[in-house]
Parts: C-alpha cells; sequence; structure tokens
C-alpha cells in the first residue's frame, strides 16, 4: 500500500521543482545582452587613401628595351652554349661501356691496400666482401667516378654530378685507406 502513496508524491515534486527552473533567469540574460549590445561601440581605424600612381616615361639612355625580342635571342643562346658544354661534358661517360665497380654507390666501396705492379700504381677495393685491382682510368661508384690517381693512403676520382639547376659539373673526390678493424684469432 505504502507504494501506490509515494508515486503521486514524487510526481508532484518534480513538477513544482521544474516550474522552479523556469522564467527570471532567462529574461535578466537576454536584457543583460541587450544592454551590452546598446553600450558597445565598434572601434574600426579607417583606411587611408590610396596613393595615386604617377606613370613615368622609360629612358634607357642608350640600354637595350626590356621587351626587345634581341635581349629573349641572346638569353636563349646564352643557356644553349651552356648545355651544350654540360652534354659535352657527359656524353662520353654515357656511351662508354660500364665496368663492373660502377655498380656500386661509391660509400660501400672501402680501400683495403695499394701496391705497385710493374711501375703501374694499383689499388686494392672490397666490394660486398669481394676483393678487386683497380688502376688509373678505372671506374668507381655511380656518378661516373673516374679514378684519376692512386697513391698509398688513397684514392682520388673525378666524379660527374648533377648540381642544383639541372647542370652536369665535375668534382672531385677521394677514397681513402680503411684500417683494419676485424678481430684477428
Amino acid at each position: 500500500m505504502m507504494r501506490f502513496c509515494c508515486r503521486p508524491f514524487i510526481a508532484v515534486m518534480g513538477v513544482l521543482m521544474l516550474a522552479g527552473c523556469s522564467g527570471n533567469d532567462e529574461d535578466e540574460l537576454r536584457q543583460w545582452m541587450a544592454d551590452l549590445r546598446a553600450t558597445t561601440k565598434p572601434r574600426v581605424t579607417p583606411l587611408s587613401e590610396p596613393k595615386q600612381f604617377l606613370p613615368q616615361d622609360y629612358n634607357g639612355d642608350g640600354k637595350m628595351e626590356p621587351f626587345n625580342p634581341l635581349k629573349l635571342t641572346q638569353v636563349l643562346r646564352r643557356e644553349s652554349s651552356e648545355n651544350v658544354a654540360n652534354a659535352s661534358l657527359i656524353a662520353p661517360e654515357m656511351s662508354r661501356r660500364k665496368e663492373p665497380l660502377e655498380a656500386y654507390p661509391l660509400d660501400t666501396v672501402k680501400m683495403v691496400g695499394s701496391l705497385n705492379k710493374t711501375g703501374v700504381p694499383t689499388a686494392l677495393v672490397s666490394v660486398d666482401k669481394l676483393l678487386y685491382q683497380v688502376r688509373t682510368g678505372n671506374y668507381l661508384g655511380q656518378n661516373y667516378g673516374k679514378i684519376i690517381g692512386i697513391s698509398e693512403t688513397n684514392i682520388r676520382l673525378r666524379e660527374i654530378v648533377q648540381d642544383s639547376t639541372g647542370d652536369w659539373v665535375e668534382r672531385m673526390t677521394t677514397l681513402d685507406l680503411q684500417e683494419g678493424n676485424e678481430v684477428r684469432k
């Protein structure tokens, strides 16, 4: 019996609580926002007047006009001569047969020794745990690295690489003798 009495009481209390939450707070908020809008003035800085453009006559004083077709022709001729020079640098390398040691990047090739074979300086290089003999004129690495000199401590190479603008340039590189780091038993 007690259960039936409590349900209507709880329902009446819920309705009274909801009725207490409505009304004045929302009206006060709306009034405060309206007052704030009425008293607040936006601060906008005015734009400055645009400067008046005054055209000026071109007086080259004997210089070439900037839109002269002859000027474009000179630039194109200079660029084509540079391309011919770059092409002449790489053309012989493209037409020759590649050597086996050009398949490996230069940082994987290690100089492990040198010797004089009948008066011809020869270097010993190690690649993939195999030993090769190289002489002046042989090629190493993937940048057309031609051996131009061999000493007891290094191999000097002339490489042909592309610079940041795409032009082919020569670069000198050395491959130094690697001291043995292996543990001997």
